[in-house]
């Protein structure tokens, strides 16, 4: 892989309590420095629950980004000093209210690196007990059950959108099979 293209330096932009924007200047194949503005999150966990060894839980969460609820893993920002496992568990019981015997880890990826310093570590969640949602005061969150196959066939006909849902998704199937 030819990584020619490097970044030299980098001022803060912006800074939130999940986030900070940053204009790195890099210097590029021509030997002319040029700026890019990039997210700099501190990453985040994504969990497949699965209810029984066909059926899973995903979320119905409404997205002021985009303006709509869209249907999504259970997932959430590493904004605490916990270790990758704790925050998975976290997550899951927030958002649905499920707590879990096994976790296990499906990898990682990058959110949208052309713009966004975000690393997703994917877990499935299995042995699940109910429990209830902890969410915050801006969440809307709605746990919805299907089955595996369901998902998978909604991540094909564009009614999931969301990105790591899908990929996690397909990841799980894989990891069910294997």
């Amino acid at each position: 892989m030819n990584n020619k293209k490097q970044a030299i330096s980098g001022d803060q932009l912006f800074e939130s309590q999940r986030f900070r924007v940053v204009r790195l200047v890099e210097q590029c194949r021509d030997g002319i420095l040029r700026s890019k503005d990039i997210v700099e999150h501190p990453g985040s966990v994504g969990i497949v629950p699965f209810v029984d060894n066909e059926q899973i839980c995903l979320i119905e969460v409404f997205r002021p980004a985009v303006g709509r609820t869209l249907i999504e893993i259970p997932a959430g920002t590493l904004d605490r000093t916990e270790s990758l496992q704790a925050a998975a568990v976290r997550e899951l019981r927030e958002e649905t209210g499920y707590q879990c015997d096994l976790l296990e880890s499906l990898g990682e990826l990058w959110m949208s690196p052309g713009i966004l310093r975000e690393r997703m570590h994917l877990f499935v969640a299995k042995g699940l007990r109910s429990g209830r949602q902890a969410l915050e005061l801006n969440e809307y969150i709605e746990p919805r059950v299907m089955q595996l196959s369901e998902a998978i066939a909604m991540c094909h006909n564009g009614m999931i959108e969301d990105a790591k849902t899908i990929a996690a998704l397909f990841r799980a199937e894989y990891w069910l099979r294997s």
